[in-house]
Formats: C-alpha cells, sequence, structure tokens
C-alpha cells in the first residue's frame, strides 16, 4: 500500500537515490536550467537533503520511493517526483500531508516553471511577492507563495 514515511536514516544510499528523483525531475520540468546549472545545484540540493529539518518520502505498494518533500519551519523547500509517477497524486499527496502535519503555509516556485505555479494554485496557494533572482543570485525568477487563509 502506498504511504507516506519521514527519512529518519538519511544514509548515502537514500540521499542518492532522493538526488536521482531530483535530478530527473528538474530535467522534466525545469527546461530552463542548463546542464552547467544542474551540476552547480547538485551540491547545493545534496546538502539541503542532509539537513533539512523534514524530509518525507512517498513510498508505493514495492517500496519504491517516488517523490519527496522538504520541509524547513512552515516553508516547502523542495518538493519532487519521479516524471513517471507525475500527475498520480504524489505531488498532491506530499504538500496536503506537510500543510496537515507540519503548519506548512509557504513555498517558492520558479516563475519559469508554469506547471508547479499552477499545481501550487491548484494546492491553495497565492503569489504575494516576486524576486528577480534566485537564491543563488541567478536571473531565474522566484515567485514567494503563501497558503491561502481558505485553503487551511
Amino acid at each position: 500500500m502506498d504511504s507516506i514515511q519521514p527519512i529518519t536514516n538519511r544514509n548515502e544510499e537514500c540521499l542518492y537515490r532522493l538526488l536521482n528523483i531530483w535530478e530527473s525531475s528538474v530535467r522534466h520540468t525545469h527546461q530552463f536550467l542548463s546542464e552547467q546549472d544542474i551540476d552547480a545545484l547538485r551540491p547545493l540540493v545534496l546538502q539541503g537533503l542532509e539537513h533539512i529539518n523534514h524530509l518525507l518520502t512517498f513510498i508505493d505498494e514495492n517500496d519504491q520511493s517516488l517523490g519527496f518533500i522538504g520541509v524547513q519551519d512552515n516553508k516547502i523547500e523542495m518538493l519532487f517526483v519521479e516524471p513517471a509517477a507525475m500527475g498520480k497524486g504524489i505531488g498532491k499527496s506530499l504538500v496536503a500531508y506537510a500543510i496537515q502535519t507540519l503548519d506548512v503555509h509557504y513555498v517558492d516556485v520558479n516563475e519559469q516553471n508554469p506547471q508547479a505555479l499552477g499545481f501550487y494554485e491548484h494546492m491553495g496557494f497565492e503569489v504575494f511577492e516576486r524576486s528577480a533572482l534566485d537564491e543563488q543570485g541567478n536571473p531565474f525568477p522566484i515567485l514567494h507563495m503563501k497558503l491561502s487563509i481558505d485553503s487551511r
């Protein structure tokens, strides 16, 4: 049976499985990133996976991780799903779980990723601010979103 589980043992095997999910997902959804951009982000994502407060994975009936969410304080910092599993409710399940159990209210989305923007709007988030640069100072605009009061 499918389940959402906290990741408590962040060993090398686990972290690299999640990093592979991240990379395949990013290659599928972030066409604006170059190979050089992905290479530069990889160690930052690995560091985030090691240190983020809450890391949860979606496990299917075959005990395979198909996606994960990382939450720091009350903000989704990462949400990635295997491309073959996209559109099957995995991201929705992870976000709903994080809202209900971790009191999530915020998320940042790349403006150049309209699929993610639409997904989070569907989940009840609204844009409240825009930054011209991402956290690394790159020209990838970020939309800062918060959960609408009606969605809580």
